[in-house]
């Protein structure tokens, strides 16, 4: 008699499995199945996998239901029908209507069917799961099972999913699926698939297929799996250079911020400022300031508080800038190296300062939503936002900074005197003013430098010193006070740098750097793009 049931089980559980999309669940045969036993669980769970694609939206729901009260121990067996406990009392286990609970015990699951059950929960939770979130959870779980699952149940699974980019991971998965089924031709439809989107891993799920029998015994099969390896190869070699390329010019825009103000403070004073890097971290704590007050007064602000930082850090730093020259620099202008001196002490009092008002500690900034992840373009080759904000606003920042030495008085009074401080004076420019103006001008754009910086690099009171000594490489690579010759060595050491450092490490890559622009002013001592300066 036993024999008997057993072997109607595995009948409906076969049926159940390979029938008609028109065959539902048979929910009291399921439940059912779920108390006779250990065998009866792997089957009931079985059925309930294999049917997920088939199933309507009300049997999903029920089977993740079912599956998670056996998994949570909710579901009791009795004499009669099984029920679940639920917060609102009992209900069937087959109909979910309110009924008496009963008293037997829960199933136990035993480390063969359990997993079993939790991948007929995670299938029916893809197709019946309420949010994006849930339906992610399941198609996760289902992943490190979709050999073993059914081809359809993917491709289905997909076709229902009212989210775009849930719905492209789950054809992922499931192109993944069919890369093992007994088809030949799905797995070379699977195959062409997977290629069309190179990555590191469809390299590696493809790589794997050589060692197949199929790769030795179907032509057809291994000309496919070669295909795509080539193919995969040869994008994979396209976003190494995109990536490289994308690095460089995010690195070199950085440069070109820091390297631009100190440009024009050494092209128009020759001073050489070594507070300049302390500058750059000024702006980003003081980008960290705006942003804790908009968290405080105005929280609904908070996503756009890079934007709204940028005023007050050009102004804030740019006043700084202003103070220092006028009440220290101003003195020294005869002196050169006691204005190197008090510059490297003013930057010493500047990291202090911040290390005893603020801590050592790196700042916590918020990654605005429209500065999180990126666009993956081909290959491995994604354009990440955060960087991609630091290349435009380096691009504004430049354009910015023509505008306002060709376009302005200022930036008139600042050539003139930068080319002859003497006849400029003569013809009634007021110097001392040009100067105080130049140096503000180049500290508010060291400070902007820094708050590019936020969303790329730690902000620590050592950060500026990181970038100090590639800015004096810049500007006096590109020409002392040219923008042109700065915006040119910023892209070249910043490109330099990054095809470097992967090969040598990043401290090797500065000495080469160094080197490399020693050499070249050997042989063109005035850089890049020379200017005459009132030093010459």
């Amino acid at each position: 008699m036993r024999m008997g049931r057993r072997l109607g089980l595995l009948l409906l559980a076969f049926a159940a499995a390979w029938g008609s999309p028109a065959l539902a669940y048979d929910r009291a045969q399921i439940a059912a199945q779920a108390c006779f036993g250990a065998a009866g669980l792997s089957e009931a769970a079985a059925t309930l996998t294999a049917g997920a694609a088939s199933a309507t939206s009300e049997d999903a729901a029920w089977a993740a239901t079912l599956t998670g009260a056996l998994l949570d121990k909710t579901i009791r067996c009795g004499a009669g029908a099984s029920t679940i406990e639920s917060p609102s009392g009992s209900v069937d286990a087959a109909t979910l209507a309110k009924a008496a609970p009963a008293d037997g015990p829960a199933p136990v699951l035993s480390l063969k069917n359990r997993p079993l059950v939790e991948t007929a929960r995670a299938a029916a939770t893809l197709f019946a799961g309420a949010t994006a979130g849930e339906r992610a959870a399941a198609l996760r779980a289902l992943e490190r099972r979709a050999a073993s699952l059914p081809p359809d149940l993917f491709e289905t699974a997909a076709a229902r999913e009212p989210d775009a980019g849930l719905k492209e991971q789950i054809l992922g998965v499931g192109q993944s699926a069919l890369l093992n089924s007994p088809d030949v031709a799905k797995r070379i439809a699977a195959i062409e698939r997977i290629a069309a989107q190179p990555s590191r891993r469809a390299e590696t799920q493809i790589a794997a297929l050589k060692r197949d029998p199929a790769y030795g015994k179907e032509a057809a099969f291994a000309a496919a799996v070669d295909a795509g390896l080539t193919s995969i190869d040869r994008w994979l070699r396209v976003s190494s250079v995109a990536n490289t390329l994308y690095n460089g010019l995010s690195f070199a825009s950085i440069l070109f911020m820091a390297a631009v103000g100190l440009a024009i403070i050494f092209g128009l004073m020759g001073v050489i400022n070594l507070a300049q890097g302390e500058f750059i971290m000024l702006g980003a704590y003081v980008t960290y300031a705006v942003q804790e007050a908009l968290r405080a007064v105005a929280p609904g602000l908070l996503e756009w508080y890079l934007i709204l930082a940028i005023p007050v850090v050009f102004l804030v730093v740019a006043a700084v800038g202003v103070a220092l020259e006028a009440t220290l620099v101003r003195r020294l202008y005869t002196r050169p190296l006691m204005t190197l001196l008090a510059t490297w002490a003013v930057s010493l009092l500047i990291v202090n300062l911040v290390r005893v008002g603020v801590g050592t500690q790196n700042l916590q900034f918020v990654t605005p939503s429209w500065l999180a992840g990126g666009k993956l373009l081909v290959g491995d080759f994604i354009v990440t936002w955060n960087r991609l904000f630091a290349i435009v606003f380096a691009g504004v920042t430049l354009v910015a900074t023509w505008a306002v030495l060709k376009r302005t008085r200022l930036g008139l009074n600042i050539r003139a005197v930068t080319q002859n401080r003497a006849m400029a004076g003569c013809i009634g420019v007021p110097t001392r003013r040009v100067d105080m103006m130049a140096f503000g001008l180049g500290s508010g754009l060291a400070g902007l430098a820094g708050l590019a910086l936020c969303p790329i690099y730690n902000v620590n009171p050592q950060m500026g010193s990181n970038f100090v000594i590639d800015s004096f490489m810049v500007v006096v690579l590109g020409g002392v006070g040219t923008l042109a010759g700065t915006v040119v060595a910023a892209l070249g050491v910043g490109q330099i740098n990054v095809l470097i450092e992967p090969l040598y490490g990043a401290v090797a890559a500065k000495v080469i750097v160094l080197l490399m622009i020693v050499g070249f002013l050997q042989w063109r001592p005035e850089g890049l793009y020379a200017v005459k300066g009132r030093r010459k």
